[in-house]
């Protein structure tokens, strides 16, 4: 498949943009590397070696500790198993991965209580929470939470916006009327009533939250395609398309929507930093995901109730401000680079 040449020009205008460029591999790397956590950090061994075979524990079914000659049969400690290979000259070793906690594991210290500050020789890099739980366990696992449901409601909000406000700016009249009064009533519905009203009568999962903030986000890029696309409609191409024969979702996918796409472009990476804050902002308020699923807003109000644990309040701030800088970054790259002034000349 051949790559239109003012899209290769765009391509290599963003890449010349080095500061945006660079905080896009960067941002991808992060996301990459929160896919793949189970192998970063995990309580479970990525590789035991005992009497001869070869485990994988990391994302196989969980191994009794009878399967290693221990004398229970619930799920294998692999740092305990860990110590004991090491203080027996048997040739068995544990291979652990760089934090070996989950994000659900309470670890209690004989002589400390949580939270802990963060220590080298037992591996909590940034410490542990008020109940004892690994806090750069949750950071990485909430950011991997936060990442998967921004980009969905990001698919959600965009294709409800892009579909409603290309019929509202191409076909215009009636439509375009009952449309505008709707969304006029749907954006004066305070969205974060609505969401305390249904968290006081369920508790409100991933998908809930995901649908409700989708069920109120997808008005904010309706209007900017209705505009776009009422200005395409009357230029010279889509009378063209229409003397042609062409139906109303031809021109409208095959001829408008390939026109506009770089203004959809631009909106993505900030609706990505949106759908971040506004799921930490519900954790934090106590009306996001359930406990304990690991999330940068229960970690945020947990520092805040311990001040003097300002391990916990310092990590996820500064993961919150690495993250969201990297994705204005390219946000702005990404502007830039597909201003459609620089590469169109207007009537």
């Amino acid at each position: 498949m051949r790559i239109n040449p003012l899209t290769l020009k765009k391509i290599r205008r963003f890449r010349s943009i080095r500061r945006g460029y660079v905080s896009f591999w960067i941002f991808l790397a992060m996301i990459l590397l929160s896919l793949a956590g189970e192998c970063l950090i995990n309580s479970r061994a990525l590789v035991v070696f005992y009497e001869g075979h070869i485990y994988l524990p990391t994302y196989g079914d969980p191994l009794p500790g009878t399967t290693f000659g221990l004398d229970y049969r619930y799920e294998t400690d692999y740092r305990d198993l860990a110590r004991r290979f090491a203080a027996e000259p048997s040739g068995n070793w544990v291979l652990l991965p760089p934090v070996p906690y989950n994000p659900f594991e309470n670890d209690f210290g004989a002589d400390l209580l949580p939270p802990t500050p963060p220590s080298l020789a037992r591996r909590h890099f940034c410490g542990t929470d008020a109940s004892g739980r690994d806090v750069l366990a949750r950071l990485v696992y909430g950011f991997r939470i936060a990442i998967i449901f921004s980009l969905a409601l990001l698919l959600v909000t965009f294709a409800l916006g892009i579909s409603i406000g290309s019929a509202m700016g191409y076909f215009g009249g009636a439509f375009d009327l009952v449309f505008q009064r709707v969304i006029e009533i749907w954006t004066t519905i305070p969205r974060l009533y609505i969401i305390i009203i249904i968290a006081s009568v369920v508790v409100p999962n991933f998908w809930i939250l995901l649908l409700i903030l989708a069920f109120f986000g997808w008005t904010d890029l309706t209007w900017t395609m209705r505009t776009m696309t009422y200005k395409e409609r009357a230029r010279e191409y889509v009378l063209a398309a229409r003397t042609l024969g062409a139906g109303h979702g031809r021109i409208i996918f095959r001829h408008i929507l390939p026109n506009i796409v770089a203004l959809v472009v631009t909106y993505a990476p900030f609706a990505v930093t949106g759908g971040i804050v506004a799921l930490t902002s519900l954790d934090y308020l106590g009306f996001g995901l359930p406990p304990p699923t690991p999330s940068w807003g229960e970690l945020l109000q947990q520092g805040w109730t311990n001040l003097s644990a300002w391990w916990i309040s310092c990590s996820v701030v500064g993961a919150m401000v690495v993250t969201l800088v990297l994705v204005t970054f390219v946000g702005e790259a990404v502007r830039e680079a597909f201003d459609p002034k620089r590469h169109t000349v207007y009537e």
